[in-house]
């Protein structure tokens, strides 16, 4: 058994998924805050999603000389929207994305990081990428930043596909009122700080994007037998010759979702060493298809 077989192995045990994800969940808060105190305050820029309206409405009560604490309103916007959506999403994943949102709450309490740039355009593009990086950590995790998260993952959950560019457009209505209220420069800026993010987050995350696998075995019933034990994915064969052999062979087809594509090729390469495999990316695809629940 090699390294990769044994993490695997490990990864599978119950305790050891919940300290990836707290450790996941960790470090995404700690980006986040980092971002937000070191990046968008000091360019007076506005994040998308919840946390962005928790920013929106700090600023709005600073300017009627009343405070309203940004940690305070991430965790006031983002648990009505939890507990609604965490029926589709598994409650586990919205305990641990809850805790993300608590523990930047906190960690926006107790550090203070101080500005790296006095350029507005770099305070854009590095903190669109980190605050990208951070959803992307905690998702990888099993877990997210919560609002406008739970959302995006809940459609995607009910549609199986990604809707990023949904909440993108979304967030474009958030700038403009802040635009409105607070000048459209740095309205403007917001939302190229938020196209950064967002691409970030598509170009990291694929969770829902669909491959189509081409098999060509000699093992055709053995593979397609582990196989359909393994995943709940249907699977046809065709038979075929081998053009230099002139063996007779068997030509798989099956379509799964990106993130099973490394457990898919392993299980098929134990059953047969000698299996050739071809990937392409599935841009669209009609018929019922099985997504795995979050956990």
């Amino acid at each position: 058994m090699n390294i990769l077989d044994k993490a695997e192995k490990m990864y599978k045990k119950k305790g050891v998924r919940n300290a990836v994800t707290c450790a996941a969940v960790i470090v995404s808060a700690l980006l986040q805050s980092f971002v937000i105190q070191t990046f968008i305050r000091p360019a007076e820029l506005l994040s998308g999603g919840f946390t962005g309206i928790a920013i929106l409405v700090d600023m709005a009560a600073s300017k009627f000389g009343m405070s309203f604490p940004t940690s305070l309103g991430m965790l006031v916007f983002n648990l009505p929207v939890a507990a609604l959506c965490s029926r589709s999403i598994s409650k586990r994943f919205t305990a641990f994305s809850l805790l993300q949102v608590c523990t930047s709450s906190i960690f926006l309490q107790i550090f203070h990081f101080s500005p790296l740039f006095d350029d507005v355009v770099l305070n854009v593009v590095f903190g669109g990428f980190l605050l990208g990086i951070s959803i992307v950590v905690a998702l990888k995790g099993n877990a997210s930043t919560g609002g406008t998260d739970f959302i995006a993952l809940y459609v995607s959950n009910k549609t199986g596909r990604s809707i990023w560019g949904e909440v993108f457009v979304g967030n474009c209505v958030l700038f403009c009122i802040f635009g409105m209220a607070f000048g459209w420069l740095n309205a403007a800026y917001s939302i190229l700080f938020q196209f950064i993010s967002t691409k970030t987050i598509s170009t990291f995350h694929h969770r829902y994007d669909r491959v189509t696998l081409q098999v060509t075995t000699l093992k055709g019933d053995e593979i397609m037998k582990e196989y359909v034990s393994a995943f709940r994915h249907g699977i046809s064969a065709l038979d075929a010759i081998g053009g230099y052999s002139r063996k007779k062979m068997f030509v798989l087809h099956t379509v799964i979702s990106s993130y099973e594509l490394d457990d898919v090729i392993r299980l098929m390469r134990e059953v047969d060493p000698h299996v050739i495999i071809n990937v392409f990316k599935t841009d669209q695809f009609f018929g019922s298809f099985y997504r795995a629940p979050m956990d």
